[in-house]
This record gives C-alpha cells, structure tokens and sequence, in this order.
C-alpha cells in the first residue's frame, strides 16, 4: 500500500509537513510551573528530529488545575517564555501545539493552592484529599478560563491548540458518571454530563478563530466498569465533531482508576517508589511496596494497541481522527494511516530517540523504534522530568533488574 505519511497535512488553518505530532505526554519540565531550558531543548529536539507537530502537554488553564510542581499553568507572565520555546519549534520547520485543561479532583492543596475541585464532593484516594463540588458560577468561569487560554497561546505563537477532555480529568470527570454526581443541569443524564465539555468547546472554536488549530483528545472508554463504555463514548464524539473541531485525538483510561489502560504495559513499581518524596509521599511509596501491582495493575502491551477501537469511531465519524497508543514501527504506522486516520501521534518513541521521526524518513518499511516499552519513563515523570533509561547514568542495580525483566517480558 502507498504510503501517505511524509505528505504534508493541513489541519484546520494551519498545514504540517508530514502525519506526526508529538503527543501530550507530560514531560515534567515546567519546574515551579513556567517553562524551562530542558523544555525548550527537548521540543526542539524532537522539532529538528522531524516531527510535523509537536504538543506540549498538561497546560493547566488556570491555578487550581494544576496537579504537577514541574507543570505548566496559562498566565501572562510566562508568555515570553513560551514565545521563545514555539519561536525555536518553528525555527525547526515544525509547527507548535499545547495542551489545555484542568486537573479537576487529581491534585491536592499544596500543588494547586486550593481545596481539589470537581464536578461532586468527594475523596482523592491518591493525594490524599477531600475534593469539593464546583458550583455554577464557578464552572462558568472555568470555561471563560479556557478561552482565555486560548487567547494567551495564540500571544504565545501556537499554532494549535489540544483541549484535554479525557483520562479522568476535569472535563472527563464531568463526562464519567462515575465521578458525576450531580443533581443538577451539569450531571445525570448525558446530555447534562456533556455540558461542560460542549460550554469549553464553544468558547475554545470561537477564541481559537480561523487561524489556530483546535483537536481534542477524548476517550473511547474509562478502562472499568462503572465508567464510560465505547457506544456512549461514540455519542460525546459525535457532539465533539458538530463543533467543527479540526481533529479528535482517540485515547483511553482514566488516570485514577486505569492508568495502564492509557499507557499499557506494566507500570515500574521499584522505580516510580525510588523517585517519589518520601517526605512528602511516604504514605504512597510504602503502599506501593506493599500492593503496588494490585493498585496498578498490568495491561497488556501490543504495538497500536488502540487501533481495533479507534476503527469503530472512524466507521461513525467524518471529522479527522488522530491515533495514538504504541505506534514504534514505520509498517504499523502506515497501517493506521491506510485505515483512515488522518495524523499519528506518538510519544515514547520520541523520548527514546527525539529524531525518530527523520530515521522513519530514512529508512524502510521494516524500520522500528529501539523503545522496549520498560515504561522507566512513565515511572519516572510523576516525580523528575521526563527521560529514556538510556539517557540515566548509574541508575540502581533494582531499577537495572526492574527495567531488563520488562523487556524480556514484552
């Protein structure tokens, strides 16, 4: 089959010069929330590896969203910094996209300056914390926070903007009647659960106007039971796509519940443990020693894991569809193109090798990433900035152990 992936793409105003955006996998790099050298050197590094798009990730639209001390929130104040970052990214001849959204109840006081807020009262098991209902007004001014966003990314020199409405934060948790307990207009049924997500969309498409690119990653399913399922998931696609969005970013899982549904493979107890803060999460690291896999459970890894789903939306939508999940090979790739979607995001690959993107070029159908999908860096990010294994000098003999037994297994 020919090949469409080294042809340029035009996503809503905006053209890419080939198939491939880097994905929002939360690099960690933000250090005290604004934007860093290490930030800076890895998009542009994977800029110059070829990438058409690269996004950077987990954009809080405002204070309370933030779940990370090492992730970004949208202010004036870091504007010049973020002009400096998509300045270099375009400077690369790719084009620059960020991801907006809000943390909801997966954060704690500390981080976001605030009691946790999400659509109900409630627990957060894993900060520990007591997390608060929104209220009306309040909700309303969140979605003018997301618009707002928008205008300050467009000040900043994005081109695209990626609003986040799955994995189990704010605008998934308002979708999942798992977390929505709300009795009033915003819960229930779902088309009040859809309410807030279609309140943020119609104010992103009309500040984002016709010269930034708007997608929108969304889940096909939660990953449990209780939660959202694909037929109801193909229902908020389609209110998605009636926005006139310019593409939809098909994922899944819920980071609270199943987490390994989003990435899968096994998550690196020994070392998501070693760089936790004991002082701070001393609780969380000796329950992870105690019950780490029954808490985390394994997820089977396969190489474009998501595709057999993310077929059943491309039969029941006409808007563009951007796969994600475990893309590491030139054949796979081409693959998913030839079955209808339009773009390729991937991530991994792109911390285990930021030119990636330009070895594909270069090489033949048989070519792959050198990711064994240890998953070392997913272990790693929830504490320290984002790395392959293979960039760590002197790493532990138990995290050695931990990373060879992954691979061996895959």
């Amino acid at each position: 089959m020919n090949s469409n992936l080294f042809t340029p793409y035009q996503l809503g105003p905006i053209t890419l010069r080939n198939r491939t955006i880097r994905s929002a996998a939360f690099e960690n790099m933000a250090y005290n929330n604004r934007p860093s050298e290490d930030l800076y050197n890895y998009h542009t590094a994977v800029a110059r590896g070829g990438v058409g798009m690269t996004t950077v990730a987990y954009c809080a639209v405002n204070r309370s969203g933030v779940s990370f001390d090492g992730q970004l929130w949208m202010r004036e104040e870091i504007i010049p910094e973020l002009k400096r970052l998509t300045d270099g990214i375009h400077a690369e001849g790719a084009k620059a996209s960020i991801q907006l959204g809000h943390c909801g109840n997966m954060t704690h006081y500390y981080t976001c300056g605030c009691m946790p807020v999400g659509p109900s009262n409630g627990f957060n098991l894993y900060s520990p914390t007591l997390v608060r209902g929104l209220k009306e007004e309040e909700i309303m001014e969140l979605v003018k926070d997301f618009g707002r966003a928008v205008n300050m990314c467009r000040e900043a020199g994005f081109d695209c903007v990626e609003i986040h409405a799955g994995h189990g934060y704010l605008i998934s948790q308002f979708l999942s009647p798992y977390v929505n307990k709300r009795k009033d207009k915003f819960g229930g049924s779902l088309e009040n659960r859809m309410r807030f997500m279609k309140l943020v969309l119609a104010e992103v498409m009309r500040c984002a106007g016709d010269d930034m690119a708007v997608v929108v990653k969304h889940n096909m399913y939660d990953g449990f039971k209780s939660g959202i399922q694909i037929p109801e998931s193909i229902q908020i696609a389609k209110e998605i796509e009636s926005f006139g969005v310019h593409g939809i970013v098909l994922s899944a899982g819920f980071v609270s519940k199943a987490p390994m549904a989003v990435m899968r493979g096994a998550m690196p107890i020994k070392t998501l443990a070693y760089y936790m803060d004991m002082a701070k999460f001393w609780w969380l690291k000796a329950a992870l020693h105690l019950v780490g896999r029954i808490m985390i459970p394994t997820v089977p890894f396969k190489e474009a894991y998501f595709l057999e789903d993310a077929k059943k939306f491309r039969a029941e939508l006409k808007c563009p569809l951007i796969y994600v999940g475990g893309l590491v090979s030139r054949a796979k790739i081409d693959e998913v193109l030839n079955e209808g979607f339009e773009c390729v995001q991937m991530a991994r690959a792109l911390v285990h090798d930021t030119d990636f993107v330009n070895k594909l070029a270069a090489s033949d159908e048989t070519y792959r990433s050198g990711c064994k999908h240890s998953n070392y860096c997913i272990g790693r990010m929830y504490t320290k900035e984002m790395r392959c294994h293979h960039c760590v000098d002197n790493l532990p003999k138990k995290i050695q152990k931990e990373i060879a037994k992954a691979e061996a297994e895959l």
